[in-house]
């Protein structure tokens, strides 16, 4: 049975099943909003009370994304194994960023009264002009990761509609059902966004990331006995490709990346995973340090579950099904799941279970991003800029209205999606460690940084990546930023953001020793002798 009469017979029980997680996720918002009404809206809304234990810190705070199930299996449906040591460094994110950056921030955010990473950066360099500025910049580069994953719902949701062949519509012509997907993703994200906040966002990412790893597993042992092995899949896909571009490893012969390029990517998913405000805020809403500890260990765990199974399935996909356009290779996991599945006892039902997995991740990760953005804006630019006296009342609108119109903006901008959203995320995840990453550390870690020295790091590091992705598209004529020396321009926005913010802050006065005593030394009890 071919694809189009698999899904056009057996699509209503794959819809269902995400039809099933939607209502639960809308239902998390509910009992989110209900929680929230029991507490101060701010602390509530944007920062769940500061009450994330191990398991919901660990399984929240992961890094999949619509990436992982959509723009990561089509790169390896594309180049193959290489890019296993490709995500290598994604997958040891949890322990750079749990380990260098959780105990600092949350300790920092607790005694500066923070809410956000903005108004953290506000409190810890004593400077407003600090805080609008990571606000204004952290919109910008969230935005291009955001209208990503906003792509990657509606592909997912197209793919399990009844009826519908994701095959039948070919490149340039209008995509009815995508669009259809698209409107359906939105309305759900945004409206359990909008209801329930960051808890909305926390609990909803814990019962869809449990979702994800029985998708994955269930998928990756019917990949594997239909393609007859992992062996035999690998042997197909180089009679079929040639081992120069799916087998080789970084180097002058592979096609995929030289040796420079491989070590700037190793280090861009870790350095961007710490730096990431999305995953700070998490850290900042940990109960405590030993909650750091735990999660460390349940997340590495738990994405070896997740990228090892996806990519070993995306080879199996080679000879499963090796005729897959070009402008269709991200939707790869979504067909798989449904080809794999059918025939087999409540295959259906499991197709169903299957594709949460991409769409849990997705909607998990717009989820946060639209509480990040919406804190932003309305904490750090309008009530601490505008109107520092604005009621509880009025912050709740502001808080609706900006989810409402982020949702509706990203879902305009992918009425013409680019063809691999990979590229997005990349960009956003370069943008957002050279911004912030640097001027976290500082923050955590330097008594001396100063408040011009986190501007002039921050502005710095954004500053080089927008150069380098200007220089790519005058050059290459596409939207990919230019690799300057065959590096990821992630090691340059770091490396300018930290040559900035160094030697701006030697250059400056030195902080208030209130403010940096408040947040770096032992706080001392009553009676108790100075250490």
């Amino acid at each position: 049975m071919i694809l189009a009469e698999q899904i056009a017979t057996n699509g209503y029980e794959a819809i269902a099943a995400l039809g099933l997680l939607i209502i639960a996720c809308l239902w998390l918002g509910v009992l989110a909003n209900r929680a929230i009404a029991k507490s101060e809206f701010l602390s509530g809304y944007f920062l769940g009370n500061r009450g994330l234990g191990a398991w919901a810190l660990a399984l929240t705070a992961t890094v999949q994304s619509g990436g992982t199930f959509v723009g990561y299996p089509a790169l390896v449906y594309t180049y193959g194994w290489i890019v296993v040591l490709w995500i290598a460094g994604y997958m040891v994110v949890p322990l750079t960023n749990f380990a260098i950056m959780g105990k600092r921030i949350a300790q920092l955010s607790r005694r500066s009264g923070a809410i956000t990473v903005p108004d953290l950066f506000r409190n810890r360099f004593d400077s407003p002009a600090v805080g609008v500025a990571a606000s204004l910049l952290l919109l910008v580069f969230l935005m291009f990761t955001t209208v990503a994953q906003f792509k990657a719902g509606g592909v997912v949701l197209k793919t399990a509609l009844p009826g519908v062949d994701p095959t039948a519509v070919a490149e340039g012509e209008f995509d009815t059902w995508y669009y259809v997907g698209l409107g359906i993703f939105t309305l759900t994200v945004v409206v359990y966004t909008i209801v329930g906040g960051f808890l909305a966002s926390v609990w909803t990412d814990l019962f869809q990331s449990v979702l994800m790893a029985i998708g994955v597993v269930i998928l990756l042992v019917l990949a594997l006995q239909q393609a007859g092995g992992l062996e035999a899949a690998t042997r197909h896909s180089l009679d079929q490709l040639g081992a120069e571009g799916f087998a080789t490893g970084p180097g002058y012969k592979s096609d995929f990346l030289p040796v420079s390029m491989t070590l700037g990517i190793f280090l861009l998913w870790i350095l961007a995973g710490s730096g990431n405000p999305a995953g700070l805020v998490r850290l900042m809403a940990s109960k405590s340090t030993a909650t750091f500890r735990r999660s460390i260990v349940l997340l590495s765990i738990y994405n070896l579950l997740i990228y090892i199974p996806l990519a070993i399935v995306c080879i199996c996909a080679r000879k499963i099904l090796p005729d897959i356009p070009a402008d269709h290779y991200d939707e790869v996991v979504p067909r798989m799941a449904l080809h794999c599945s059918a025939g087999t006892p409540g295959g259906t039902i499991l197709a169903g279970l299957i594709l949460t997995a991409p769409f849990g991740a997705v909607m998990a990760s717009v989820s946060t991003f639209l509480v990040v953005i919406a804190s932003g804006l309305v904490h750090d630019v309008y009530q601490r800029m505008i109107d520092p006296n604005a009621s509880t009342q009025t912050l709740k609108l502001l808080t609706y209205l900006v989810t409402f119109l982020v949702g509706a903006f990203a879902l305009a901008a992918n009425i013409s999606p680019v063809q691999h959203l990979q590229v997005l995320i990349v960009i956003a995840g370069a943008g957002i460690a050279s911004t912030f990453l640097v001027p976290a550390v500082m923050a955590c870690y330097w008594r001396r940084a100063t408040a011009a020295g986190a501007m002039a790091s921050m502005l710095a590091g954004a500053g080089v990546i927008l150069v380098l992705v200007i220089v790519g598209w005058l050059v290459d004529g596409v939207l990919k930023p230019y690799r300057l020396l065959e590096m990821d321009p992630l090691v340059w926005g770091v490396l300018g953001s930290a040559i900035a913010g160094v030697a701006v802050s030697l250059r400056t006065k030195p902080p208030r020793e209130e403010i940096v005593s408040k947040l770096f030394d032992v706080p001392q009890t009553v009676g108790q002798a100075p250490a």
